[in-house]
Parts: C-alpha cells; sequence; structure tokens
C-alpha cells in the first residue's frame, strides 16, 4: 500500500465488492490514486514508480499535467479527502474496466510549500466531483488507468 502523510487523509469509504474481478479494479484504482496524491505531497512531477505502475503510458501522461497543476505552483495537498460511491464496470472479456467514483472536497485543501498559505475552493465551488476512469489489464495482472474524466458537481 502506498503511505501518505497523516496531513492528507485519503478516505476510501465502501470500496468492495462482492466480484474478485470488479475489487481487483477497485483496489488498482485506490492505490493508482493514493499514488498521484503521494507524487504531489512528495514534490514529483514525474509521478514516480508507483503511479507508472497503475498508469499506462496515456494515464501517466495526463497525470502528470495533474501532479503538475500542483508542483508547477509549489502546491502541495492537506486535509481530508473522502473518496466514495466506487462502481466498478467491466468490459470486452474482463479485460477493460470503468471506474467511476466520487470525491467531496470540502476538507481538502492546497497548502503553498513556501509561504504555507492554505486554500480551499473558492466560494460557491461545488466540494464533490464525479470521475470517471478508464482502465486496462496489463499482462502482469494490474489494471492501469488510461484516462480519468472529471466533473465538479457531477455527485449525488
Amino acid at each position: 500500500m502506498i503511505k501518505i502523510p497523516s496531513s492528507f487523509q485519503l478516505t476510501f469509504e465502501n470500496w468492495t465488492s462482492s466480484d474478485p474481478v470488479e475489487q481487483a479494479v477497485l483496489n488498482d484504482g485506490k492505490e493508482q490514486l493514493r499514488a498521484g496524491y503521494a507524487a504531489i505531497i512528495e514534490n514529483e512531477p514525474e509521478g514516480g514508480d508507483a503511479l507508472a505502475f497503475y498508469d499506462t503510458e496515456a494515464g501517466l501522461s495526463q497525470d502528470r499535467e495533474w501532479i503538475k497543476s500542483y508542483t508547477g505552483k509549489n502546491a502541495t495537498v492537506v486535509g481530508e479527502l473522502p473518496v466514495f460511491d466506487p462502481q466498478a464496470t467491466l468490459f470486452a472479456k474482463k479485460t477493460k474496466a470503468q471506474l467511476r467514483y466520487c470525491t467531496d472536497e470540502s476538507k481538502a485543501r492546497t497548502k503553498n510549500r513556501k509561504t504555507g498559505e492554505v486554500v480551499g475552493n473558492p466560494p460557491g465551488t461545488d466540494p464533490k466531483v464525479a470521475y470517471v476512469v478508464t482502465m486496462q489489464k496489463s499482462e502482469q495482472g494490474v489494471w492501469q488507468t488510461v484516462s480519468t474524466n472529471s466533473k465538479r458537481g457531477g455527485c449525488s
């Protein structure tokens, strides 16, 4: 399991499935998200080895842009980020999957590494964000992220 410091609490609520293949998608999706936040916290704009393990080449390219949106501003993340309502859907003879989940950013913040200034979402911004992650199973049996799309306000 990828370690994240206690200054940022990434919690996964009801992140289980009775289907073992769906559970593998959930497990690898969770670790991929943890790897991305760990890279932000560690100030690793390229994402590090853990993220490369859980991403395809296309997924890693997209995730590096996301990470650099923090590291490029000398920012890290602090606070709490619950991740909830996961749903894994399998396709193509269980070699491709779509993972949907929601996050609640109401207690998550960015912190400037130099000034220490902590900033949350602007007032009036919906803190709930829906994610759709396209994944494919690698030859090693790892569910890797191909792409991630998000929609602010897309959660109930």
